[in-house]
């Protein structure tokens, strides 16, 4: 009962024509593809205007920050040297 046979297909079809005529319709699949054609062209000129990635210097990569632990450790050395003096 839920499947539909290829006559059903053509009535639906020959309705649709039937409401909205050939015209109309010719407009609309001419629309949807522009749009289709202009989504492509915007994604294909994004990527070519990307910038690569940047590589990174041994002088950048001793301004990142340290992990919490090092820090961590680094704040109590500092603490119990002032202790000691």
């Amino acid at each position: 009962m839920g499947e539909f046979s290829i006559w059903h297909w053509l009535i639906v079809l020959v309705i649709v024509m039937m409401v909205f005529g050939t015209k109309k319709l010719k407009n609309i699949g001419t629309d949807l593809g522009q749009a289709v054609k202009g989504f492509k062209d915007g994604m294909r000129d994004a990527e070519a205007s990307e910038p690569p990635a940047p590589a990174t210097s041994s002088a950048q990569t001793a301004q990142l920050p340290r992990p919490m632990g090092e820090a961590m450790a680094d704040v109590s050395q500092s603490a119990s040297a002032r202790k000691a003096n």
